[in-house]
């Protein structure tokens, strides 16, 4: 996903009203999120790891998770961090009809964990969905920088290089509380958060309320 980080700058003018960088790209805050959660496996250990640097982050969380592991997401909820909607399924709104794709969010909302976040799956949805999806009151959240932590075909350092070479004031980082993206995040994140901790940097949640980003 190396293409789509350089891509970012083109896909910001062509989608204005999706949320690609922080609110504060002046000062030395990093906004982190994390797709696919939660899980036992990876969560309490990020929300561990997180905590050790009083770090905050975004969750977008997949409905079936939450559905399975409602405690593993009371302990995302208690530690003050901020979910967002990545829908029921983790389903690809390229691949889905409007129809179905804003019945799978609507799964989600039905479980009763409010949020003004969305981000889709793979990052990808149509305009019709992303025009509904804000009809109902989302900001759809994207990213500056991937880590690109699932990719099992790079190592721990590259993974690492590729954050910190492209991470900077402002920027949304995109990691990944999944099995699939487990070892090299657990190499990673800890990395990230010592790296840009020396370098003055603090690490934030997006607001509670979305339109503090305005």
């Amino acid at each position: 996903m190396k293409w789509f980080n350089s891509l970012v700058p083109i896909l910001k003018l062509a989608y204005p009203n999706r949320l690609w960088a922080g609110p504060s790209p002046h000062k030395k805050i990093i906004y982190l999120t994390f797709d696919d959660g939660p899980i036992p496996e990876i969560t309490p250990w990020v929300l561990q790891i997180l905590k050790s640097y009083n770090a905050k982050a975004t969750f977008f969380c997949i409905g079936n998770n939450i559905e399975l592991y409602p405690s593993i997401l009371s302990q995302v909820l208690n530690a003050k961090h901020v979910i967002g909607n990545h829908t029921y399924n983790h389903i690809n709104g390229w691949k889905t009809s409007t129809t179905d794709y804003l019945q799978d969010i609507n799964f989600f909302e039905n479980l009763g964990y409010p949020t003004q976040y969305f981000r889709p799956p793979y990052g990808k949805c149509t305009s019709s969905q992303a025009k509904k999806i804000i009809q109902k009151g989302y900001k759809i959240v994207m990213w500056d920088v991937i880590s690109e932590d699932y990719n099992k075909t790079i190592s721990p350092e590259n993974c690492y290089e590729t954050v910190i070479s492209q991470a900077k004031s402002g920027s949304i980082i995109v990691f990944h509380d999944s099995l699939k993206a487990q070892k090299n995040l657990r190499y990673v994140l800890p990395k990230v958060l010592k790296y840009y901790t020396q370098k003055g940097y603090i690490f934030k949640s997006l607001p509670v309320n979305a339109a503090e980003l305005n």
